[in-house]
């Protein structure tokens, strides 16, 4: 087993915890102004050392692009939350406190916003993959592509490009232009080419003043070691065995939410620098709840802790999983599909 048991939780009970949630879902003005400083003057602070590093030839200084990028997945997280309106709680500040950040993250605020809201709105539902997802298919589904297509679908999954390759088209390509967002008005176009101005003006100041070697020697592996901490999160949130996915009608948001998302149990240090986003089955069931309020709802619920549970250990395991099995209704290897009888 992957994950804990989720049987923690009585089936059809799921309705009742957005109620029971709904009294985490009020920010403080305080302590949110609070999070957004020790993040952001620290990420400077980390970028100022490393180029300082490089400049002066202390070489060994690059090291600091680790936490770096770890304060800069913090940020992102930030922008997560202003996504949700669960930061201050108030849209006018949510929104240009997260378009701003996106300038950092490299990701259209506006834009990204959108996808995610779909995300929330379509997790786990077999009819409705496609916008902000990382692509899965069925076992028979899979079976049904041609020869090639299968190639391409073990190319997609191979740890190598998903966390690789993946982050460097996603944030250095894909964000730069809204594709898939033609219906969406000119909101996603305008957060994107405002992103993308402000991106190149930041880029030319800062290596005006630094010089190109310097700028790409320190900005770019952080960017891309952030990019790819981020994607590793997205996926080990839903990408496990005992997740839930269904088709329609049987699919329900509040199921799906509580039981689809995974519970990722890390270390103090590492549950901090990514936000409490781990507790991510409480997320999707409320995602107004801020992120520093996430901790509380364990810890007055603590049977909520045990859905879903998963350690850093177990989740290097969910890699292989990559197929989702509607017989079983888990998700499950390539090695275990091919053991599997098909139709002729």
């Amino acid at each position: 087993m992957i994950a804990e048991p989720i049987a923690t939780i009585p089936e059809g009970s799921e309705k009742t915890w957005l109620k029971r949630l709904s009294k985490y879902r009020t920010p403080h003005l305080g302590r949110s102004v609070f999070e957004l400083a020790v993040t952001a003057l620290p990420f400077v602070g980390l970028w100022l050392l490393t180029w300082a590093a490089v400049h002066y030839g202390f070489w060994w200084g690059l090291i600091l692009i680790i936490p770096a990028a770890g304060f800069l997945v913090r940020l992102f997280m930030i922008q997560h939350d202003c996504g949700h309106g669960a930061f201050f709680a108030r849209r006018r500040f949510d929104d240009w406190t997260g378009r701003i950040l996106g300038v950092l993250t490299l990701t259209p605020y506006d834009y990204w916003r959108r996808a995610h809201a779909t995300h929330h709105a379509s997790a786990g539902n077999l009819d409705e993959r496609g916008v902000g997802d990382i692509t899965t298919l069925t076992v028979t589904e899979y079976y049904a592509r041609s020869r090639w297509g299968r190639i391409g679908y073990r190319f997609y999954r191979h740890p190598l490009v998903m966390f690789g390759v993946g982050p460097v088209w996603l944030f250095l390509i894909q964000q730069r232009l809204p594709f898939g967002m033609m219906r969406g008005g000119v909101l996603p176009w305008m957060s994107t080419m405002a992103t993308n101005v402000a991106i190149v003006m930041i880029a030319v100041l800062l290596i005006w003043a630094i010089g190109p070697a310097s700028f790409f020697i320190v900005h770019l592996p952080i960017v891309l070691l952030a990019g790819s901490i981020g994607v590793w999160l997205f996926y080990v949130q839903h990408q496990f065995e005992e997740t839930h996915w269904s088709k329609e009608p049987e699919w329900e948001f509040p199921k799906a939410a509580l039981r689809g998302a995974s519970h990722y149990d890390l270390p103090p240090v590492l549950r901090w620098v990514t936000a409490n986003i781990g507790i991510h089955h409480v997320h999707h069931l409320s995602s107004k709840v801020p992120y520093y309020r996430l901790p509380e709802v364990l810890r007055n619920h603590p049977e909520l802790a045990q859905m879903g549970r998963i350690t850093l250990r177990q989740s290097l395991r969910c890699v292989k999983l990559v197929l989702w099995d509607e017989q079983s209704r888990k998700l499950i290897s390539f090695r275990q599909a091919a053991g599997m009888p098909r139709a002729a």
